[in-house]
């Protein structure tokens, strides 16, 4: 993705199963859960680079021990820094007592059997440590402890917050965040009450009470009622201060959950990849977390995956196979490449199946592999090509056309190479503008001037600003004759509020392409007559609304909307032709068929909620308020 977006959180989840002085007798450490955990986060940087934190409870502490850890940082070298702070508090330790696994236990605040790491893309809110997960609820009953993370975006936080007010409580914030650790919070004391109001006409004393508590206490029911009208896309993590765990998915699968256990650990992460290289599994042992259900992990160590919300329609996120999840995953390395590879078709068309005067490229990086599909797929047009050129000559007699013919095949160049950002004083946004064209490098010499078309695969475009301020500037001081942008991504027309950045519809190339072809053809009325119905549709529940937006895009072809945009970003002065391609969400459909979450592209979102937010989105764009829409 060319256009800088913010977008996935990162989790991570380990419980160890085993006492400390296990994994140093195997493995030769008592920290194998914190390399483990790091590993994991490592693995996962691609989810979240504007802070990190990690969670530890310990398991059956003395009377007045500490058995809750949490270290958070919200720097720009987040992850090191917290593990270099874990690695720097051993240095408290005696080192007569540093392979003592029992004075560890004790007295090393990180040494303990759960362990959680979180990694942080901020979509609300700012970057100060107070918005860095896990967050906290404490309390002195052990079972009344919780500590929660994960990657989430509710979108109706405020008939959350009105329902937390009517249970008697005053939230501090409507933040997603602490809304949800205080519902959940609040039934976990409700769940400990219950319990508590059993036992104690049973005739237990309040210590047996408290200890029985840990042993009974239902997760299961703390979660149902927790999560009753929760709207959203959620992968969220709780510890319990007694050692209980839970891990739940939203009901619709939006947001990506998996998991692996075997006699020593539960390990949970959002992408399978990072189990799989952590602890070098092959992929058919990491289980998916179904949509709607809860991994359980029990104090014991035993677990279990049960339902907790009816699933609704799977509608996992298709950008995490096109762009947000790391590509060494094996479903989704085939799934980019496909991508790529239904894009040759449409491609040779629009070059008229000229190979001798193309150059095929990419940028950024993350689109390499939908480029190996797209050259896959034009090898195989191309022997069609010189099957038809064969079959028309005298081959016997023309030796060196049969060898032009053959000769035939994609020329594939590193064009742009990103380089070093440059840190600069300057302040004046033209001067700032012609440094950004300095971020990539080009390779000079194998676009043959004015003569070669420069085809350019990208996993989307967002906005395009990128393109207009340094891309297309860039790859025109190599005199091609066309430059084509081909996006593996459909174009993106509607905003996302279930985790990624992208939330005000004048944001995106695409809407604001549209709002210029209504204009073009005088329809500028449709788009107040769509105010209107949106501003009703916003006082009807959200069950109830339809998502307005889509009928502006109906008297429109995609033709027409890739060709508008092609106009608004191709910058004053660029001598080369500019087309873009993008890719159709049938094709995308086809290349990921199970993970059919396509909001973006269609306006079709998982959750009553996302429809309301389209709605009012557009409604802010039509006011001009510049305020995000969740």
């Amino acid at each position: 993705m060319s256009d800088a977006i913010k977008h996935e959180c990162g989790v991570a989840f380990i419980r160890l199963k085993k006492p400390l002085e296990y994994y140093y007798e195997k493995y030769g450490t008592y920290w194998y859960g914190l390399h483990k955990l790091q590993f994991l986060m490592t693995k996962q940087l691609n989810r979240g680079q504007d802070g990190a934190g990690i969670g530890v409870v310990k398991l059956d502490p003395d009377y007045g021990a500490r058995y809750l850890a949490r270290k958070r940082s919200a720097s720009k070298t987040a992850l090191s820094d917290i593990f270099d702070d874990v690695a720097s508090a051993l240095k408290d330790i005696p080192q007569d007592k540093q392979f003592d696994g029992d004075f560890l236990r004790k007295n090393y605040a990180y040494a303990g059997e759960l362990l959680l790491g979180h990694l942080r893309y901020g979509t609300y809110g700012g970057n100060s440590i107070e918005n860095i997960h896990p967050f906290l609820r404490q309390n002195n009953w052990m079972a009344r402890n919780l500590m929660l993370a994960g990657n989430y975006n509710i979108t109706n936080t405020e008939q959350l917050f009105q329902n937390l007010i009517e249970l008697g409580q005053q939230p501090k914030e409507k933040s997603d965040n602490v809304l949800m650790l205080e519902k959940i919070g609040h039934f976990i004391d409700e769940e400990n009450q219950r319990l508590f109001g059993i036992l104690k006409s049973q005739g237990f004393s309040n210590k047996e009470i408290s200890d029985k508590i840990k042993e009974e206490i239902s997760i299961p029911n703390i979660l149902k009622r927790s999560f009753k009208n929760v709207d959203g896309g959620y992968n969220m993590i709780g510890l319990l201060g007694h050692g209980d765990a839970f891990i739940i998915r939203d009901p619709a699968g939006i947001r990506p959950s998996h998991y692996y256990s075997d006699d020593e650990v539960v390990v949970v992460a959002s992408e399978r990849a990072a189990i799989q290289t952590a602890f070098n599994l092959y992929p058919e042992q990491i289980s998916e977390l179904g949509p709607g259900n809860a991994l359980i992990v029990k104090k014991d160590g035993s677990h279990f995956e049960t339902n907790i919300n009816e699933p609704v329609e799977r509608k996992s996120c298709s950008f995490e196979r096109i762009y947000f999840s790391r590509g060494n995953d094996q479903e989704i390395y085939a799934e980019r490449k496909e991508l790529g590879r239904l894009l040759a078709t449409p491609v040779m068309e629009m070059l008229g199946n000229d190979l001798v005067d193309t150059v095929f490229s990419y940028v950024p990086n993350t689109a390499s592999t939908s480029f190996y599909g797209l050259i896959d797929g034009i090898h195989e047009i191309r022997l069609n090509i010189q099957i038809d050129a064969l079959s028309k000559i005298d081959a016997k007699n023309n030796p060196e056309k049969v060898k032009e013919i053959l000769s035939w095949r994609p020329r594939r160049e590193k064009i742009l190479v990103k380089d070093v950002k440059m840190r600069t004083f300057i302040t004046n946004d033209t001067d700032r503008e012609d440094l950004v064209g300095h971020v990539y490098d080009i390779t000079y010499g194998v676009v043959k001037s004015w003569q070669d078309t420069l085809v350019i695969m990208d996993d989307s475009v967002v906005r395009g600003t990128t393109l207009k301020t340094s891309i297309l500037r860039i790859l025109d001081r190599l005199e091609p004759k066309r430059i084509i942008l081909v996006s593996s991504a459909p174009q993106i027309r509607y905003p996302d509020c279930y985790g990624i950045d992208m939330s005000k519809m004048g944001d995106f190339a695409a809407f604001r392409a549209a709002v210029e072809l209504l204009k073009d053809k005088g329809m500028e009325s449709l788009m107040q007559d769509l105010y209107v119905r949106a501003v009703a549709e916003l006082k009807k529940p959200a069950t109830e609304q339809k998502c307005i937006v889509q009928e502006l895009y109906e008297p429109l072809t995609q033709e027409e909307i890739s060709q508008k945009i092609a106009d608004m970003v191709k910058p004053v002065g660029l001598k080369a032709e500019f087309n873009i391609l993008f890719q159709t969400v049938e094709k995308l459909h086809q290349a990921c068929p199970n993970d059919l979450g396509d909001w973006y592209f269609t306006g079709n979102y998982p959750t009553p909620g996302g429809t309301e937010v389209a709605n009012r989105a557009f409604v802010y764009y039509m006011e001009g308020r510049k305020e995000r829409a969740y």
